[in-house]
């Protein structure tokens, strides 16, 4: 007895020591071979059914792996009730990423009733979240509580994961809530839930709660929370955060330094992301990605592409990092280094990735390397609708409108074609000004079903008003059933391009009424309509509103403004707000030197045009056009030279049709009518109808009727669709008495479709507009016009006044002649203004023609009877008439 008693004893001492060194065998084991032979010594010792030894070896298997070999060792043991090796196959089916078999399993662990513990649910519950299947997640969920699970510390935290990964970060909060233990993995499931669904202030909330709380945040916490910190773009926190990872030691981790790296760059803290990376003891493929991207994105192209050579000796960028350094070819526009960085991607045997061959068409095509964008295209064996758009854009880009239409074609028939190529194919009808095109694209939009996309609909606005069809513009914007701020700025924008600016006005108010805020756009769509109606109310308050939006710093706003204030007849508030402006461009002083020009104060504008010289400012064409106008409308004449020598002496810059017609005007508006027009006759362009129109213009001011009459000669050979040039050339004719030639010009301006623009002035009175047309009867107090215009013509006479019938150029009698000139624009405008306003205060007169010899003489008459300053503006200039002179000095 007592023998078999110590016989026993040593049997249960050896399977002690042997169950002791196998299960210290099977942990130590570190490779694949070392772990087959302590497998075979277990099934040599008839082990391989022990719960415990097979359950050790599905896991062990699980973590070289090899998960083939853990399906092995289950099925050997296989039909079982012990639950520790359910636990163990599924934990190993989850570790390798299997997570459909690993419910497969719990489902069949369910259906032969082996009871789950709480070492089984974490794993079945990590599977529903991997593959974001709710429907299981929540059975799950059921069963946890109806066995009683719910208050697991392991089991809570992996529910909350489970509904932050589904994006319920309700339901995870409310599992977190309900949780009576929590530990910081709990805190890190709910923090990155947060963070991974883009809530980044209750990510940040939630991580001042836990400090709170006493917990110590790991690297998981902090990996989380740097996120946020960047997506907020809050430095303080991240500062704050950044300093307790140095406190903790937590820097060395290279999750934790890839997230700092990123959150600075987000920052705009290039400096601070850099030193982190220098500093960094371990990077990965991930921290070469997030400083060559954020370089990229910073627009340090040079710099991303030599980060780009340092990894390639050290790393195997990805296709991230790859396409982020294409991407930097395309704008510094390397193709070398672009073909360099293609074949790399072939030679690395890359996985063909739709988003890299885009790219890759994108940066030839920016690299002027058509061709191979067109290659890298047909080779595709898949191709999205940003291959194709990419493809398209790139014939845009070319100006190649053939490719793009016979691509779109392709396009609608594999049904590839989105709002995108809609908006795209609009833009080509667009620059074509092809409104058949356009109405062909409109038609496909409608049947492909992008009739209501806001952007698709902002595009035909566009289409339809460049194309010269502002009712069908209209037509599309009335039929939109949301408007967005482009949507009014397209809209007002066409109908200051069709000329209708009462209409313009009329939208602005209703963009108003809407509620809408204007931004930069609009306010440059505004403000040219406040020029040409010239008013000065309306401008400024929009002035005010600039300042209120803070727009005042914007340089082409403030640009706008000053042509604003100059058509409107406020040279003083240009003046100013060109003072206040800190940041001035070429087009600042080209605007300010324009405005000087349309007030005759060329002195003034050529200080202007040598201190924008003088402050590094390098004059541009439109520059010189500006300054020669000036000087034109001065009688500055040698200046005016001085300037249009400079062009090609100092500044290389060929003169152009519209400087030599400012040469002409120049010349011949200060009577070298002579000199004008060998000028023209030396211009080594062929002269068109704005040359002839300058010279003829002169002439007939000046009466040189001999020039005037070969001039007109010139101008009728131009066959230009411009109808005021054959209204001059009419009028020249008409000074001549020879009706049979001016009959003859009228009969080819209607046979040729041309119209010509009736003469019409208007006026603000009390924040009204009033237009009068040349011989208007129909407006409001027209009697007391009438017989106001009688008494002014009785006063002037006795001044002196003689009316110049050489204005009428119509074939009638001498006493309708002056009926005539009493009903021009401007003087049926000026009369209502002297009815309508107080006595001695300014008037302030447009008109869309030149003023005529006639009423320029009639308003300085009218300033000095009637005791008032007035400014009119024709279509030269600004004329301020006071006490019976003008301060344009006869120079218009």
């Amino acid at each position: 007895m007592k023998t078999t008693t110590k016989f026993s004893t040593l049997h249960e001492a050896t399977n002690q020591f042997l169950y002791s060194s196998l299960s210290k065998s099977l942990s130590s084991a570190s490779t694949t071979n070392q772990l087959h032979r302590i497998h075979s010594i277990i099934i040599t010792l008839g082990l391989e059914k022990s719960s415990f030894f097979s359950g050790k070896l599905i896991s062990k298997y699980a973590q070289f792996k090899d998960p083939n070999s853990s399906f092995s060792v289950f099925h050997q043991v296989s039909p079982t009730a012990n639950v520790y090796q359910w636990n163990s196959i599924i934990r190993a089916l989850t570790h390798n990423g299997l997570f459909t078999k690993a419910l497969g399993f719990y489902g069949k662990m369910r259906k032969l009733d082996v009871l789950p513990d709480k070492c089984t649910f974490p794993s079945v519950i990590n599977s529903c979240a991997a593959l974001v299947d709710i429907e299981m997640g929540q059975v799950v969920h059921e069963n946890v509580l109806k066995m009683g699970l719910g208050s697991d510390l392991y089991i809570g935290n992996a529910l909350v994961d489970m509904y932050a990964r589904f994006g319920c970060m309700d339901e995870a909060l409310k599992m977190f809530d309900g949780m009576p233990e929590r530990d910081v993995v709990s805190w890190n499931s709910l923090i990155s839930g947060y963070s991974a669904n883009g809530y980044w202030v209750e990510a940040l909330e939630f991580y001042n709660m836990s400090r709170m709380e006493g917990i110590m945040p790991d690297s998981f916490t902090v990996s989380s929370v740097l996120p946020a910190c960047g997506g907020l773009v809050n430095v303080k926190e991240g500062e704050l955060l950044h300093c307790l990872v140095e406190k903790i030691g937590l820097h060395g981790d290279v999750v934790v330094s890839n997230g700092l790296l990123s959150m600075y760059f987000k920052f705009n803290r290039l400096v601070e992301a850099r030193r982190i990376f220098d500093e960094m003891e371990v990077r990965d493929t991930v921290s070469w990605n997030t400083l060559i991207c954020g370089y990229s994105q910073m627009e340090l192209f040079k710099e991303s592409i030599e980060l780009f050579m340092l990894m390639v000796n050290r790393f195997k960028p990805d296709l991230l990092t790859i396409t982020s350094v294409l991407r930097a070819c395309g704008h510094l526009r390397d193709l070398e280094f672009g073909k360099f960085v293609h074949k790399y991607v072939k030679k690395g045997g890359f996985q063909s990735d739709v988003t890299a061959d885009n790219i890759l068409i994108d940066m030839y095509a920016k690299c002027g390397d058509l061709l191979a964008s067109r290659e890298v295209f047909d080779r595709m064996m898949c191709k999205d609708s940003i291959s194709w758009n990419s493809m398209i854009n790139c014939y845009i880009q070319h100006l190649n409108y053939d490719e793009v239409l016979k691509l779109a074609m392709i396009m609608k028939v594999d049904m590839k074609v989105d709002s995108v190529t809609c908006v795209m194919l609009l833009s080509v009808s667009t620059q074509l000004a092809d409104k058949e095109l356009g109405k062909e694209i409109h038609c496909d939009i409608i049947k492909l079903g992008f009739g209501s996309d806001v952007i698709v609909n902002n595009s035909m606005v566009d289409m339809y008003a460049k194309c010269g069809l502002i009712n069908d513009s209209l037509k599309v914007f009335e039929n939109m059933k949301t408007h967005d701020r482009v949507t009014w700025n397209t809209i007002i924008a066409a109908c200051v391009q069709s000329g209708d600016f009462t209409l313009g006005l009329r939208m602005i108010n209703q963009m108003r009424t809407e509620g809408v805020m204007p931004d930069v756009a609009t306010v440059l769509g505004i403000l040219p309509m406040c020029s040409f109606f010239a008013s000065k109310l309306q401008g400024k308050e929009i002035h005010g509103c600039i300042f209120r939006f803070g727009f005042e710093r914007d340089v082409p706003t403030g640009n706008a403004l000053i042509e604003m204030y100059s058509k409107c007849g406020s040279l003083k508030n240009s003046i100013q707000v060109f003072d206040r402006m800190n940041v001035r461009d070429v087009v600042t002083w080209t605007a300010m030197i324009s405005a000087y020009g349309m007030y005759g104060e060329g002195g003034k504008a050529l200080r202007a045009f040598e201190d924008m010289k003088a402050t590094g400012v390098v004059p541009d064409h439109v520059a010189f056009v500006a300054i020669i106008y000036a000087c034109s409308h001065s009688g500055l004449v040698e200046e005016g030279l001085a300037c249009f020598d400079q062009m090609q002496k100092d500044y290389n810059l060929e003169p152009r049709i519209e400087h030599y017609a400012c040469v002409v005007d120049l010349l011949s508006r200060s009577g070298l009518i002579t000199k004008a027009e060998d000028f023209v006759n030396s211009m080594p362009l062929k002269p068109d109808a704005s040359i002839w129109g300058s010279l003829l213009s002169a002439c007939r001011s000046s009466g040189n009727i001999l020039v005037a009459e070969r001039v007109a000669e010139r101008i009728l050979e131009q066959k230009s669709n411009d109808t005021g040039y054959y209204v001059l050339a009419s009028n020249v004719y008409a000074i001549l008495g020879k009706w049979d030639q001016v009959r003859m010009i009228r009969k080819s301006i209607k046979a040729r479709g041309l119209k010509k623009d009736p003469g019409c002035s208007w006026i603000e009175i009390k924040r009204r507009l009033y237009v009068f047309g040349t011989g208007d009867k129909f407006f409001e107090q027209f009697e007391e016009v009438n017989k106001l215009l009688g008494i002014i013509s009785g006063l002037m006479a006795k001044e002196g006044y003689v009316a110049d019938l050489r204005y009428v150029l119509h074939d009638v009698e001498e006493d309708e002649k002056r009926d005539m000139l009493c009903g021009h624009s401007e003087r049926l405008a000026i009369a209502f203004g002297l009815l309508n306003t107080e006595p001695g205060t300014p008037l302030q007169i447009m008109k869309n023609l030149r003023v005529c010899g006639d009423c320029h003489t009639v308003t300085k008459y009218l300033s000095m009877i009637m005791q008032r300053e007035i400014l009119v503006r024709d279509a030269n200039r600004f004329h301020l008439f006071k006490d019976g002179t003008c301060s344009c000095g006869d120079h218009w």
